[in-house]
């Protein structure tokens, strides 16, 4: 089994589609793929994100950080939540992928979330790390 997170990005149509669906039958339409997701044993995470006016931006550039309010950027560089899944494979990621409510014009970008045992083991840092998932339950 290996993670795969599937990133949700919109652009301004699909989310001005969004913002005029009624709350309750976006939610009933997500609640009945999040539940196929925790029956089929594959859910790991899956979170949606606030408005990204509501965020910030660090932006590394210079010599310091530099702290911006959001947004930053269109809204097609940014992404309005994810979910994390544990499957067999990239194709099954995908499969998934083309079951998930989504609103025409958005897109879904699926990469892998390499697991801790890709990682040199005698590295101090990960030896800590996997220490600290053992601790947490997450190994």
């Amino acid at each position: 089994m290996a993670k795969y997170m599937l990133i949700m990005r919109a652009t301004d149509e699909s989310l001005a589609t969004m913002m005029a669906t009624p709350f309750d039958e976006m939610l009933e339409t997500v609640g009945r793929f999040n539940d196929e997701l925790i029956k089929a044993g594959v859910l790991v995470a899956a979170e949606g994100l606030d408005d990204p006016s509501q965020g910030v931006v660090v932006d590394y550039s210079g010599e310091t950080p530099v702290v911006t309010d959001g947004p930053y950027g269109e809204t097609k560089e940014l992404f309005g939540g994810f979910y994390l899944l544990d499957v067999a494979s990239k194709d099954e990621a995908v499969a998934w992928a083309k079951r998930m409510p989504s609103m025409p014009g958005s897109k879904c970008e699926i990469r892998r979330v390499p697991g801790i045992d890709e990682f040199p083991q005698d590295n101090e840092w990960i030896v800590k790390e996997r220490a600290w998932r053992e601790r947490t339950g997450q190994l």
